[in-house]
């Protein structure tokens, strides 16, 4: 390493995990955390790609965290460790000398040698601690000596992978966790695997200029950032994962046969027919936001998912998808009363209807029947 670079110098225990990756621990004072490592919050770029991983300072929690570390009995204790990311570029020099006999081959001690740098081009990332860390850059307590786990990463795909794994039985926001797992490529737990393809749906959605959802999903990302994005994902993510897993549902038969690959172009392109014809079937209540509309309100995007299902069934034997589908929502839609009027069978304002089990299953029943009533005088 360069010796004219400003670095911080600190004794480490060096270990290894997984595929060999490097894994130190080491103690260092408080305010020393964020000179050393940057936290890195999501959003997306111009290009819409997303960056970062962090949720935004919860600024209650770290006021109650100073607090603590400012209390008067000196009693103070912070033995949480803080988890970062490093880059491959910090150094470490392991130390010389005879090892005691029956020493455990766990660990090897030596010293870290991690550059000092301006915000944003820092040798660290915040993986896990991010409050805490803000915490003691606040508090007056500063030395306290905080313990430290940290890894090799070389890239950002990596540290991704370890801050949903590190958070996943943590009060992480669901909505965080749903548009992370699209960017990453690694062996997830069962539970967040099944996750993974619905959120990768959403998000292509929210990218794609020529989707109904083009930047009219509300990810984490991009809270406050985008008056449009008014779908909350959550309620879409929802839609395609009871579509994918049941056998009545039209993502289903993409799914492919046990191991088989899935056709998720086929899944996109289905899902992109039924709710661009809802777009042009319903263009004053997909504008609304859903204070205004229903359509947009997560209950509708539920019930309309369930629907969706019962039209696309319909479809396959049709060269002409977009048609069948625009027809059948046609002859539904003066029932519909997603911005005004009362429900006919629910006896229900339209504003009345929220996102609860209720009033979804409700709505879906309603929408089902006006859809078969609808088909039957069709054929008649």
């Amino acid at each position: 390493m360069n010796n004219s670079t400003e670095q911080l110098i600190i004794r480490a225990l060096r270990s290894s995990q997984g595929r060999e990756i490097d894994i130190f621990s080491f103690f260092i004072a408080g305010h020393d955390i964020l000179k050393i490592a940057d936290i890195s919050r999501i959003h997306r770029d111009e290009k819409l790609e997303l960056k970062g991983f962090q949720r935004k300072e919860i600024r209650k929690h770290v006021n109650s965290i100073v607090e603590y570390l400012d209390n008067e009995d000196g009693n103070t204790l912070f033995p949480n460790a803080i988890i970062l990311a490093l880059s491959p570029e910090v150094e470490y020099k392991q130390t010389r000398g005879r090892d005691p006999a029956g020493l455990q081959p766990i660990a090897q001690a030596g010293t870290l040698f991690i550059p000092l740098r301006s915000t944003g081009d820092r040798a660290a990332w915040i993986v896990d601690g991010q409050q805490r860390a803000l915490a003691l850059s606040k508090a007056k307590n500063k030395d306290i000596p905080v313990p430290v786990i940290a890894f090799i990463a070389p890239d950002l795909e990596t540290q991704r992978e370890q801050f949903i794994l590190v958070n996943k039985a943590k009060p992480l926001s669901t909505r965080l966790i749903n548009e992370l797992l699209p960017e990453v490529d690694m062996y997830l737990p069962r539970d967040l695997a099944v996750r993974k393809l619905p959120s990768e749906l959403c998000s292509l959605l929210n990218r794609d200029p020529k989707s109904p959802f083009y930047q009219r999903i509300r990810q984490a990302s991009s809270e406050g950032d985008n008056d449009s994005a008014v779908i909350v994902d959550t309620a879409l993510i929802d839609v395609f994962r009871r579509s994918i897993h049941s056998p009545l549902g039209v993502l289903a038969q993409f799914k492919g046969i046990g191991e088989g690959d899935m056709d998720t172009m086929g899944m996109y392109n289905a899902i992109n027919i039924f709710w661009t014809s809802v777009k042009e079937t319903f263009p004053t209540a997909w504008s609304l936001p859903p204070t205004q509309s229903r359509l947009t309100h997560s209950a509708g995007i539920k019930a309309m998912g369930t629907l969706m299902d019962r039209i696309m069934a319909r479809v396959p034997s049709h060269h002409n998808a977009e048609s069948v589908v625009k027809d059948s929502l046609s002859r539904i839609a003066a029932d519909c009363c997603w911005t005004e009027g009362i429900w006919k069978g629910l006896d229900m304002q339209w504003d009345e209807i929220q996102n609860i089990s209720k009033h979804i299953r409700a709505l879906e029943e309603v929408l089902i029947k006006l859809d078969f009533d609808a088909s039957i005088r069709s054929l008649s």
